[in-house]
């Protein structure tokens, strides 16, 4: 019998975007997956043996990720009152469908030398596909670009428009590297 905390828990695959990106990480390095939800990008780096740590808000997602060896988990409030991973370093960030932009500029300060940023999220346009709808939630044309770009990463790859899977979305992606 299929109940609603059996949905949440529930784990899409990698986003093929993380994957082909991931390799980039160096071995040895914390890397954090932000906003990680039910933590399918977790378990893909603690699988390349990555120490991964795994944020989010929802403390029932982050259910899912106690026994997974190599995750630790932690139930943090990303969006207000101080930032909780301030002085933290990682060799590699991911996020993927996350967008507060009051905190970004926290979370590229948090990219070590040589660590590697790996966001994927919606854009404008998306509004036509569904949620997000909101402009507060969706990244404008080049946008991950030229933040990248002011926080001094070097743009390994970048893609954004309309994407047919998982679902059809408009998207923006970015890889890059701080030097």
């Amino acid at each position: 019998m299929k109940t609603a905390e059996n949905e949440l828990h529930r784990t899409l695959p990698p986003s093929p975007w993380v994957v082909r990106h991931s390799r980039l990480i160096a071995s040895g390095g914390p890397v954090l997956d932000l906003a990680c939800g039910s933590g399918r990008h977790a378990r893909l780096l603690a699988g390349m043996g990555f120490a991964v740590l795994a944020v989010d808000c929802n403390s029932e997602a982050l259910a899912a990720l106690a026994d997974v060896a190599g995750v630790t988990a932690s139930r943090l409030d990303l969006e207000s009152g101080d930032w909780p991973l301030a002085g933290r370093s990682f060799a590699g960030i991911v996020v993927a469908n996350y967008l507060w932009r009051p905190r970004l500029p926290d979370v590229l300060a948090m990219l070590a030398p040589g660590g590697v940023l790996i966001y994927e999220t919606f854009m404008l346009g998306n509004e036509a596909y569904g949620r997000p709808s909101t402009p507060e939630f969706l990244l404008r044309p080049g946008e991950l670009r030229e933040l990248a770009q002011a926080a001094g990463l070097r743009e390994i790859a970048f893609e954004e428009g309309y994407a047919a899977s998982p679902k059809p979305a408009m998207r923006q992606a970015i890889c890059a590297v701080r030097a």
